[in-house]
């Protein structure tokens, strides 16, 4: 996202008797019922011109997806992103409570993050459903859930590809930092970022605080750069990843963020963020393979090649042994 403009700032089916044939419904599946509670104000209005998406056109989409968005942002910490006048204007980064009215959006406590107002979490669908009609485009997450703020359960590292990288590059690289963490006994699950990069997860034991963490994962990124150069750089910025792959090992710090699974991006064409399988890779065209106007049919498959993500969470302590990590 160019950081000069963003500003940070503070269905149920009808019931019929049993026997009864079901009455075929006028509703299309891409137009599901809204609760009746959530007014859409400026519905019609235009918020990506690239896809002629509207307002509404992207509540619908949450309302379709916001169940299985709640696998991924369940009991963990969000932030917004946020675009009142369309993905074309003015961005907001939102972390922490405002005056604004988002039902089934919560605060949670002030002692998680005690120099700033309450962070926020979405109790349920409702809640993406809310946020999205305050012009919310992007969920963010922590890497960490409310009950255990202080160890992460997830380390992300977010593949990001500098000028002149092609995509075959990219879902080479995605492959290679997966071997390497296999190597480690690190298990790797895949999403689309919905931008231009890919990000692999790893699932982890609440175990260590955030530094550590994040420690380790800079660790893994100096060992790829310094062991294969010419695809990987361990320094941020676009002047130092020219046709290479800065591999963001950042977004492991305390107060970072990454999209959700499922979000879609405030850029032309709304990308969305979504979890794949690894012998998925190979067929994708790009980190946006998936928009807003084509994901429908893909949210049939939903969350299932991520089945096994809460049953891989693993200890990192035998992958710092064997990369010969020190924590400070």
């Amino acid at each position: 996202m160019d950081a000069s403009r963003v500003r940070a700032v503070n269905a149920d089916p009808a019931k019929r008797k049993a026997g009864q044939p079901a009455r075929k419904s006028a509703r299309k599946p891409t137009d599901p019922a809204l609760p009746a509670s959530l007014r859409v104000t400026h519905p019609e209005r235009v918020i990506d011109v690239a896809s002629g998406t509207s307002k509404i056109g992207l509540v619908r989409y949450y309302a379709l997806a916001g169940s299985l968005m709640m696998e991924h942002l369940k009991n963990r910490p969000v932030a917004f992103v946020r675009a009142p006048s369309g993905i074309g204007g003015q961005l907001f980064f939102q972390k922490h409570a405002e005056r604004y009215d988002m039902p089934d959006v919560i605060q949670l406590d002030p002692a998680l993050d005690p120099d700033h107002e309450p962070l926020l979490a979405i109790a349920s669908p409702l809640g993406v459903l809310s946020a999205s009609q305050m012009n919310v485009i992007e969920f963010h997450t922590w890497n960490a859930v409310k009950g255990a703020f202080g160890k992460p359960d997830r380390m992300t590292f977010d593949l990001d590809p500098g000028d002149g990288v092609s995509w075959p590059r990219m879902q080479e690289a995605a492959t290679l930092l997966r071997a390497f963490l296999e190597e480690l006994g690190l298990p790797a699950f895949l999403k689309t970022s919905g931008g231009k990069g890919l990000h692999v997860i790893v699932p982890l034991k609440k175990q260590f605080d955030w530094d550590t963490v994040k420690d380790f994962s800079q660790a893994v990124v100096l060992h790829l750069a310094r062991t294969i150069p010419q695809r990987f750089v361990a320094k941020s910025g676009p002047a130092n990843r020219v046709g290479k792959i800065f591999i963001d090992y950042l977004r492991n710090g305390f107060g970072a963020t990454t999209v959700t699974a499922w979000s879609a991006r405030a850029r032309p064409g709304l990308g969305v963020s979504v979890p794949i399988g690894w012998d998925e890779l190979g067929g994708l065209t790009a980190g946006d393979h998936w928009t807003v106007p084509n994901v429908t049919p893909r949210l049939e498959t939903g969350n299932t090649p991520w089945a096994a993500y809460e049953s891989s969470r693993c200890s990192l302590s035998r992958a710092m042994k064997a990369i010969g990590f020190t924590r400070r």
